[in-house]
């Protein structure tokens, strides 16, 4: 018996090397999801407050809501709040966002650390706890991706060959964050990524290398698909509706005619 599980063993560990898991991000400890520490970048002594531009913004999306119920603009006034911080938030966004809604900053922060945190399995990943590149990559790996197309697996492996990181990380030069997210719903062009607020979609490892050298020129690519089709049409051009359309009353009866 030992002697078969001594040749089974070295079998089994070799499938297994194989197979990818469904994500590779680097695995975070609880804590950092839903606990907040100070440290010399992120603590509530560095000042924040909105800009004129976006508190105007946001008195927009708070006077939607009944006065009573303006609370529940916080996750629009989050987004702007993040959006002014670099593209990350901070305790002191939290905070002013709080101050701005009049509402104590622990809800900010269940909202905040409880909804949506960063890279753990939600449907959008929409707030970064920490901070991020300007060109922030969302590279989806849900099923669709990983089918569609030369599958999302391969497009993580060039990113991170062409960038040097690994999923979670960023690049050294300060230029790019790579991480793994969920479904960003645009599964009829996998594979895809989002960049800031921009989707490109039916990725190749090729034309995946061209954008990421774009951006790292700080041009911004044609943003949609890059296989040169519109929106999510059938890459194989139409296949219905390809004759002269029926005129009116064209196969009625006479009387109807």
């Amino acid at each position: 018996m030992s002697a078969v599980r001594s040749v089974i063993a070295p079998l089994r560990r070799s499938a297994l090397a194989g197979r990818r898991t469904f994500t590779s991000s680097s695995s975070r400890r609880s804590e950092s999801l839903f606990v907040h520490r100070d440290t010399d970048y992120n603590n509530p002594s560095i000042p924040f407050e909105f800009d004129a531009e976006n508190l105007k913004r946001a008195n927009e999306i708070i006077s939607r809501y009944p006065p009573q119920y303006k609370k529940a603009a916080v996750m629009p006034v989050l987004d702007l709040g993040q959006r002014q911080n670099k593209g990350w938030t901070s305790i002191s966004v939290m905070n002013a966002v709080a101050k701005l809604l009049e509402m104590p900053p622990m809800r900010v922060y269940e909202t905040k650390l409880t909804h949506v945190p960063r890279q753990v399995a939600s449907f959008y990943t929409m707030y970064n706890r920490e901070p991020v590149a300007p060109n922030f990559l969302q590279l989806c790996t849900t099923t669709p991706c990983q089918l569609g197309g030369c599958g999302s697996t391969k497009i993580l492996e060039t990113i991170e060959n062409h960038l040097g990181i690994h999923a979670g990380q960023s690049t050294k030069d300060g230029k790019f964050t790579l991480i793994e997210v969920e479904c960003l719903g645009a599964c009829s062009n996998a594979p895809m990524m989002q960049v800031g607020d921009e989707y490109y979609e039916d990725l190749t490892p090729e034309t995946t290398v061209k954008i990421l050298n774009a951006l790292a020129k700080g041009e911004k690519p044609q943003p949609g698909p890059q296989s040169g089709r519109k929106t999510s049409e059938n890459s194989a051009g139409l296949t219905t509706l390809t004759g002269k359309p029926y005129g009116p009353g064209e196969f009625c009866l006479p009387e109807f005619q």
